[in-house]
């Protein structure tokens, strides 16, 4: 991994982003939402998360956030482990998911094509973290946040998207606790 892409700093707030394995679209049924942002709000209240800003959208998610317990890096890794292991017992509980058999064997085949796995594998492996440096960067990428799921074309205004933090910033309480900038 490059060195621009590491959690240098412990205390440092960090953007990130992660995806599925093969940008596949699960992130499209309430079940899989909730899976994620009930994660979100444990990660705040038993693991010392502060989020600044969130989107899920079908494929990948963007946080800007801090860790005051643990190392940035173990946090994120201990949410994507948790959350995938939820996610594909879902997904394979999820008898009317009509692309489930679809679905699981992506995830075995990337869980195949990786020697980290022993099974599957849900979320591609890096994070992109970088370190937010100023009061513009912080807000620009809380902007780029926001908009996501204005440029795929969800909704027309950021705060009608349900899975963001869009909606906190227009006054709006949404599913995960946050500190707004």
């Amino acid at each position: 991994m490059s060195r621009n892409y590491k959690f240098h700093n412990p205390e440092g707030l960090y953007f990130v982003s992660f995806a599925t394995v093969f940008w596949v679209d699960v992130f499209v049924r309430r079940i899989y939402f909730d899976c994620l942002t009930d994660n979100l709000n444990y990660c705040v209240k038993e693991k010392g998360m502060e989020i600044y800003s969130w989107c899920i959208m079908p494929s990948h998610v963007h946080l800007v956030f801090r860790s005051n317990l643990i190392k940035p890096d173990e946090l994120i890794g201990g949410f994507k482990s948790v959350t995938s292991r939820k996610l594909i017992a879902l997904i394979e509980e999820n008898m009317q998911e009509s692309r489930r058999e679809w679905l699981l064997n992506s995830f075995k085949k990337a869980g195949a094509a990786n020697s980290n796995n022993t099974k599957n594998q849900f979320w591609q492996q890096h994070n992109k973290p970088i370190e937010l440096w100023s009061a513009a960067v912080i807000q620009q990428k809380i902007d780029y946040i926001h908009n996501n799921p204005l440029i795929a074309g969800f909704v027309e205004n950021d705060y009608e998207y349900l899975y963001s933090s869009a909606r906190d910033y227009c006054g709006t309480k949404g599913f995960v606790d946050v500190l707004t900038a």
